[in-house]
């Protein structure tokens, strides 16, 4: 190691930038400048092997790369409870992918290979669950789920998981002070930041005056309203996307079914889970030239992924025939789309995703 000393620093990033991910978990014990190094956001969008969407279809998994130029791999499907797919939903956890399945739900980490298959308890089985999100507070790690009601009971069933003792907990919806009416969960934008867990809900689905961020703290297990969004749903089939922006803000894109015009909002400051009334909107970008594409499919109101980029814009959604592709939008305008080809079935779930060294939890 002593003569990695007399290179520039720059020079080891590169050289790093090309090792395969597995092997990079290891080096983490080099120095406290390597370790830090990869937990970088930068580096690991700069690494040679990164990938920005996953894609699944009914018979495979897919990741997509962007820069320099939009490349599609199939990935290996030999990891535990991945064996067959029959996926349900497809969750970005920042960290980790959460996959749910008709039993219970694989915890992935496509990029160093590592899987973990959670069984719903015998309690869940026979109801279907929907697994929204996971969690972090100081390595500890939680996942919720939820199984939708039936016409005989009046909420919903909420479980949580919690990795370490291997143990659902169900409970009663329990809300805070700042809480109104039971609202309607889109579970599709459910995001995790900061240990809490956020969705989209609304009360009337065209009205866009009626939108609000409902929040989930884990360790309290209470639901609160955490703040009001810029902007709602005008028609029942416009694109509204929540995201994570820049690790610890929100982003929300909404696009128009009739107008085609797509708005970006971020938040002006930093999410703070403790204070929602004081979180400012601001219009980050907006696109409104004549060729922009549908991002929300009208069959079955399919939902765009996202992710920014400086001032550039990265969406990946399928047309109403069900083909997957991947928009790059910048100066107000469509710069470049791409079909992708590889993505052989049609309607595939797809989710952003950051590669990551964070190992499965054990």
């Amino acid at each position: 190691m002593a003569h990695l000393k007399n290179l520039p620093w720059e020079l080891i990033e590169e050289i790093l930038s090309r090792v395969p991910p597995k092997v990079l978990v290891r080096f983490r014990a080099v120095s406290k400048q390597w370790n830090a190094l990869f937990d970088d956001k930068r580096f690991m969008n700069n690494h040679k092997m990164t990938f920005r969407f996953i894609i699944a279809t009914e018979s495979k998994i897919y990741s997509v790369s962007i820069d320099p130029v939009i490349v599609v791999r199939e990935l290996p499907l030999g990891t535990p409870g991945l064996e067959s797919l029959e996926l349900q939903k497809l969750v970005d956890c920042n960290e980790l992918l959460l996959c749910g399945k008709e039993r219970g739900a694989v915890v992935l980490n496509p990029w160093l290979g590592q899987s973990r298959w959670i069984e719903s308890s015998l309690k869940h089985l026979g109801q279907s669950m929907v697994f929204d999100g996971i969690v972090c507070n100081n390595k500890k790690y939680k996942m919720v789920a939820f199984s939708p009601a039936k016409e005989d009971h009046i909420d919903d069933l909420w479980t949580t998981y919690d990795f370490y003792s291997d143990v659902w907990i169900d409970y009663k919806r329990k809300t805070g002070k700042s809480s109104i009416s039971i609202n309607t969960v889109s579970s599709e934008t459910a995001v995790s930041l900061n240990r809490t867990l956020y969705w989209v809900c609304f009360r009337n689905k065209t009205d866009p005056l009626c939108y609000n961020i409902f929040k989930f703290d884990f360790w309290s297990e209470i639901w609160n309203r955490f703040c009001n969004l810029p902007c709602g749903r005008n028609h029942d089939a416009d694109a509204l996307v929540l995201r994570v922006f820049m690790g610890d803000r929100f982003a929300l894109l909404k696009q128009c079914i009739v107008t085609k015009k797509i708005d970006i909002w971020v938040t002006k400051d930093k999410i703070n889970s403790e204070d929602g009334g004081n979180v400012v909107w601001m219009n980050f970008m907006s696109f409104s030239s004549p060729n922009l594409p549908d991002l929300s499919a009208n069959v079955g109101y399919y939902q765009p992924s996202y992710y920014i980029q400086g001032m550039r814009l990265v969406v990946c959604s399928c047309d109403n025939n069900g083909q997957a592709w991947i928009y790059l939008l910048e100066d107000a305008k469509l710069i470049s789309k791409t079909r992708l080809d590889d993505v052989v079935d049609p309607w595939p779930m797809h989710c952003t995703f950051v590669p990551s060294l964070i190992p499965v939890p054990p």
